[in-house]
């Protein structure tokens, strides 16, 4: 199949830190790749891919410095419309700055929504553009607006060599992702010395949440058995993680999915998780983890842990949340989205060209498309693998 996948900007794909929806464009991207399918990716042209890369902005917006990324998206938008021709599916995972631009091309689009829909005030739009087919990461996260168009959910997966099986108990504890109070890094920390345990909190401080850090982690970080790591990449991940007992996953909020968990568990790392949003989908307790609903409860899990078979939990991982699982489940939506649309043009259309061709556009090619405006030419490297 000819795919266009639409990453966000914010950074490159795949991110070198922290950047959860861009890394599993990344993951997507490459396994469909590897299937032999004709891949286009829209992100920034730092980005690194075996498909064909579409650069739209010189490198990841947030490493800029760009606060305000609707700019640079909305060029990157006008340019996938001109080229929509060119593909059987577009893959949206830009939330829904797309939707009145391809309202008409619905039949072909498809929109993966990777943030939280509990508060209400973007309701209104998912039912307005209610002919965009969407796409949840966990049944969890759906909740709030059930009536929207959604096609399935599909769980993320990512490669299974990417942070291998571990099987030595480590002796410290993980907390992974970002600072931020919904992600609850003090609870991790108060788990930590209630248990006596060190911790290791490896994650990234955003501008709005560094007065939570300063008020709730920093004064914390001189403390012996408390360890800040910053942001980290996949190689630094894979050896934290396989050295860890267990990874903290204390959130307060609806968390949509969250890949900190599935990362621990491809190490055999297991988790334990406050009973909110997706965990439920994504903890087994007593396989490989423990949901827990209070800090009482997380120590009592932590004291379960060595009762747990990290070989389990890495086996877990693999028959439930690999990136060729993900990739399968999404080509059964583009499979039916491209027979639908198919069977549309030919009931609509009989004996004519496709509308969308009319833009004079070849199909993508091998290589790189390139920048998608002359405002992005200097310094621009037509691919970059």
């Amino acid at each position: 199949m000819r795919i266009a996948q639409i990453a966000p900007l914010a950074e490159s794909v795949p991110p070198r830190t922290y950047g959860g929806t861009e890394r599993v464009c990344s993951w997507l991207t490459e396994e469909l790749v590897r299937q032999g399918h004709e891949v286009t990716l829209f992100a920034s042209a730092d980005s690194s891919t075996s498909a064909t890369l579409a650069p739209c902005c010189p490198t990841g917006l947030r490493r800029a410095g760009v606060h305000n990324h609707a700019p640079a998206l909305l060029l990157m938008l006008d340019r996938v419309r001109r080229l929509a021709g060119s593909f059987d599916v577009i893959h949206f995972h830009v939330d829904l700055y797309q939707f009145p631009l391809f309202q008409d091309r619905a039949r072909k689009s498809l929109t993966t929504l990777h943030g939280r829909l509990d508060l209400p005030d973007m309701h209104p739009v998912y039912r307005t553009f209610n002919d965009m087919p969407l796409v949840s990461v966990s049944d969890a996260q759906r909740r709030p607006i059930l009536d929207a168009n959604w096609l399935a959910t599909v769980p993320h997966g990512m490669p299974n060599t990417l942070i291998p099986y571990s099987a030595d108990r480590g002796k410290y504890l993980v907390f992974l992702g970002r600072i931020s109070p919904e992600k609850r890094p003090d609870r991790a920390i108060a788990v930590a010395l209630r248990a006596g345990s060190p911790l290791k909190l490896a994650a990234k401080v955003d501008t709005v949440d560094q007065e939570y850090f300063d008020a709730a982690v920093k004064p914390w970080l001189d403390h012996p058995l408390i360890e800040f790591l910053g942001e980290i990449d996949d190689f630094q991940k894979s050896e934290l993680l396989a050295g860890a007992l267990a990874l903290l996953f204390p959130i307060d909020w609806p968390e949509p999915f969250g890949l900190a968990m599935i990362e621990a568990m491809s190490a055999g790392t297991p988790v334990i998780a406050w009973h909110n949003g997706s965990v439920p989908e994504i903890v087994d307790p007593g396989v490989t983890g423990f949901i827990v609903q209070c800090l009482d409860g997380a120590l009592e899990a932590l004291n379960q842990v060595p009762t747990l078979d990290r070989l389990n939990v890495r086996n877990r991982f693999k028959d439930r949340f690999t990136v060729d699982r993900m990739a399968e489940n999404y080509l059964l939506l583009y499979r039916r989205l491209a027979d639908n649309a198919r069977s549309s043009r030919s009931w609509a259309f009989a004996g004519s060209r496709d509308c969308d061709q009319g833009h004079g556009l070849s199909g993508p090619r091998k290589g790189a498309l390139g920048p998608v405006d002359p405002l992005f030419e200097d310094g621009v490297a037509d691919v970059r693998r």
